[in-house]
Order: structure tokens, then C-alpha cells, then sequence
């Protein structure tokens, strides 16, 4: 006589067990096997929405936002300082898959500065940076080097205003020697001014003018 098998009226236990094991929402702390832990929110089990996350040998922490995994939208990535053990900021402004992507504000372990835009985790755009002797870049950027227009003041207040590329002067450029009362307007290619004319600019005010004035022609 044939043996007739009915299907089961219960499911097997672990397909509960799977879908409690599922992340989604918000949850608490998750820890991974290599001691890092993230606390926020997940969709379809990857990290999305506001969240936590700590990384235990990199001994770094970012929160804010993410998506389908990645750091995306406005968070802070901070890092331990050794000295006073406490986190301190590093970058703090917009991501986009995982990178520093549109308007954010940089803090550079020599003490350097940034504060401006961002693609893919370059410096790129409009942007401002303050370099660890004083000076002072506010102009475009370019994959994480000056280019385009841009001004370069110095500490001692000498400037200079034109184009750059690579990071370099490069192009149509003034310069101008406060400290001398004297003014370089020219072209310049790879840092090196090519041709141009010099002139007296504000001599009678310069703290260390020059002996002479600059002849008329």
C-alpha cells in the first residue's frame, strides 16, 4: 500500500532563527569578530541610516550617516588622540560612498587645516587651507592640489593672486612684496615668474622698502 506523505504544518526552527537573526531597524551594539561595534540602524542587514560605528584596531570612530553599507551623507570621523586619550575630530562634513564628498572641514595631524570642497575624497573645488607655517591657500582646487584661481598669502603678508596648476603658480599671476612696497605682475610657469614688470606699490609704507624706487620708463 502506497505511503502517502503530507507536507510539514511547521516551518523548520531555523528559518526563525534566520529572520531574528536579520538586521533591520534600529539596534543595538553589533559587535564583529575583529572587536569593532557599530550602534544604529540597518536595512536588509548592512548599516543604513544614522549609526556608530567604532573600529577597534584602527582605534577611529565615525557617526552619522550611511547607506546600503557606506558612510553617505553628513557624519564626523574622529580618531584617539594618544596624549589625552581622548577622540578627536578629524574630518567632520558630507560623504558619498564612502568618501569625503562635498562641503567638509579637514584637521591634519601636523596642525593643517582645511575647510571646503571634496570629490571622492580629494580636495576638489572652492576651498580654504591653512598650512602648518602660517600661510594661508584660499582658492580651487583639483584631485588635492591648487589649480585654477587662487590667492597664497604668506606670514610675513606678501600675497599672491592668479592662476595655479599642480599646485603650482602657473599662468597669469600678481605678486605683491608688502614687506618692499613693490608689485610683480606676469606670467609664471611651474612656480618660476617668466616675464612681466615690477613696479612700486605702496613703497611709503612697506615696514623694509627698498633703497631705491623702481625708475620710471
Amino acid at each position: 500500500m502506497p505511503i502517502i506523505k503530507y507536507p510539514r504544518t511547521t516551518e523548520p526552527l531555523w528559518h526563525e532563527w534566520d529572520r531574528k537573526a536579520q538586521k533591520c531597524g534600529l539596534r543595538h551594539t553589533i559587535f564583529a569578530a575583529n572587536k569593532d561595534q557599530y550602534t544604529g540602524e540597518w536595512l536588509d542587514n548592512l548599516k543604513h541610516g544614522k549609526g556608530t560605528q567604532v573600529w577597534k584596531h584602527r582605534r577611529a570612530v565615525y557617526s552619522g550617516d550611511w547607506k546600503f553599507g557606506k558612510r553617505d551623507g553628513y557624519g564626523s570621523y574622529s580618531i584617539l588622540d594618544p596624549v589625552t586619550e581622548d577622540y578627536k575630530k578629524v574630518y567632520i562634513g558630507w560623504w558619498k560612498n564612502n568618501k569625503k564628498c562635498g562641503y567638509g572641514m579637514m584637521h591634519y595631524p601636523s596642525g593643517e587645516s582645511y575647510e571646503g570642497e571634496w570629490s571622492e575624497g580629494l580636495r576638489s573645488g572652492w576651498g580654504r587651507m591653512h598650512y602648518w607655517d602660517g600661510s594661508i591657500y584660499d582658492g580651487q582646487w583639483l584631485e588635492d592640489q591648487p589649480n585654477g584661481q587662487g590667492m597664497l598669502r604668506l606670514p610675513n603678508e606678501n600675497r599672491y593672486e592668479g592662476g595655479w596648476k599642480d599646485g603650482k603658480k602657473h599662468g597669469l599671476g600678481k605678486f605683491f612684496y608688502l614687506d618692499k612696497g613693490q608689485l610683480f605682475e606676469g606670467i609664471w610657469a611651474v612656480d618660476i615668474p617668466k616675464c612681466g614688470i615690477l613696479i612700486d606699490f605702496g613703497r611709503d609704507e612697506a615696514p623694509n622698502p627698498t633703497r631705491y624706487p623702481i625708475p620710471k620708463v
